[in-house]
C-alpha cells in the first residue's frame, strides 16, 4: 500500500528507525493481547515525548484528528521514527518524520513536508489499525514490519520488529497508566535515539521563528 520494506535499525548505528512494508497478510497464527487505551490528556501529548517531539504538539494533534487516531499513538512512532527531525533520512532512503519511502510520493509531492509526510504514514498507520481490529501495539508492529506480521506469530517478526514493538508498545503503556517518564522511551534513547534527537534538535535549531512548530 504506502511504504517501503523495512530497512536496518537505525538506532543502533545513530539514526532513525526503517520505514515500513506493505507485504501480505499471513494467516498463520496471532500475535501480541489487548490494544492499550492510551490518550487521557484532552487536547495535549503526554509530556513523556522528548523536547524535539513536542515541539510538533499542535500538527500532532491535528495530523491525529484527520486520520482519527489516539495523538499519542502518533507522537510514539515520531519519536520512534525520526525524534521530530523533518529532513531525516535513513540508508534505505525512508524519509522524514514518518520515514516513509520516496516511491510512496505521488508525482511533484515534496516528501520532506511535514503535512505531506504525515499524510502517507499515517494512513498506512490508520489501515494497520484496521487490520489489528484498533489493537495499538500490533498497528505499531505493521508500521515498522508491514502489514503481513500483524497476522503473524510474535516469535516469527524480525528482531527489528520486536525491538520496535517493545519500545512502543512501552510507551504507550507508561502513558496510559499516567507516568511522567517512560523506562521504554529511555531504552530507546540509551540504544541510540539520543544521538537521532540530538540531530533533530540541532535541525529544528535552524528553523526560522515563523516556521517552528
Amino acid at each position: 500500500m504506502l511504504l517501503a520494506a523495512a530497512s536496518i535499525l537505525w538506532l543502533l548505528t545513530h539514526i532513525a528507525l526503517p520505514s515500513l512494508d506493505d507485504s501480505k497478510m499471513v494467516d498463520d497464527g496471532a500475535s501480541a493481547g489487548a490494544s492499550i487505551a492510551v490518550h487521557t490528556q484532552g487536547d495535549r501529548l503526554s509530556p513523556i515525548f522528548t523536547p524535539e517531539v513536542r515541539r510538533w504538539e499542535a500538527d500532532i494533534l491535528r495530523w491525529a484528528g484527520l486520520y482519527e487516531l489516539d495523538p499519542d499513538l502518533v507522537a510514539t512512532v515520531m519519536q520512534i521514527e525520526s525524534c521530530g527531525h523533518p529532513d531525516v533520512r535513513s540508508s534505505a532512503g525512508a524519509i522524514g518524520l514518518f520515514q516513509v519511502m520516496p516511491y510512496h510520493f505521488s508525482p511533484g509531492e515534496d516528501p520532506f513536508d511535514p503535512d505531506t509526510n504525515a499524510k502517507r504514514g499515517l494512513a498506512y498507520l490508520a489501515r494497520g489499525l484496521q487490520l489489528s481490529g484498533g489493537n495499538t501495539e500490533l498497528a505499531l508492529a505493521g508500521y515498522n514490519g508491514g502489514h503481513g506480521v500483524i497476522q503473524q506469530a510474535h516469535s516469527n517478526w524480525s528482531a527489528e520488529t520486536q525491538r520496535y514493538f517493545t519500545w512502543g508498545s512501552g510507551i504507550l503503556a507508561d502513558i496510559a497508566v499516567g507516568s511522567a517518564e517512560s523506562a521504554s522511551l529511555q531504552s530507546w534513547l540509551e540504544a541510540g535515539g539520543s544521538n537521532l534527537c540530538r540531530r533533530a534538535a540541532q535541525a529544528l535549531a535552524q528553523v526560522p521563528a515563523a516556521e517552528t512548530p
